[in-house]
């Protein structure tokens, strides 16, 4: 599964990658550190799934995210947040699963699809 991270913070993005990394089938194809990257790597990295900051710097979760259903519909986003309040307002606004960061991290990973049991090439 190909991962686009997109979170404004570099340590929340390494430790990211480093949880992700170490999974089977997992793998990170770009990180990205605000909306405008990120809406310019989404089609030369093809990811199966973003992990969205809902707190991304220059746009915003609301923004990015009707910016990528425009161009990307069936594309799978899962939101992230510090802010667990923010699950609400993501859902409503169209993202596939609410993460909050202060969540563990195989609530991440069950949200975005990965199976401890499932070996992936």
């Amino acid at each position: 599964m190909r991962i686009l991270l997109a979170d404004g913070r570099s340590k929340v993005r390494f430790a990211l990658r480093v949880l992700l990394e170490q999974r089977s089938g997992l793998i990170v194809v770009s990180e990205i550190d605000d909306a405008e990257n990120l809406l310019s790597q989404i089609e030369p990295t093809n990811p199966d799934v973003i992990l969205l900051d809902w707190e991304l710097p220059n746009l915003g979760g609301f923004e990015v995210l009707e910016l990528i259903r425009q161009r990307y519909p069936d594309l799978k986003i899962v939101a992230l947040s510090g802010d667990p309040g923010a699950r609400q307002s993501s859902r409503e606004a169209g993202v596939d699963i609410f993460v909050a960061k202060t969540e563990p991290p195989d609530r991440l990973l069950a949200a975005i699809g990965w199976s401890g049991n499932r070996k992936e090439g």
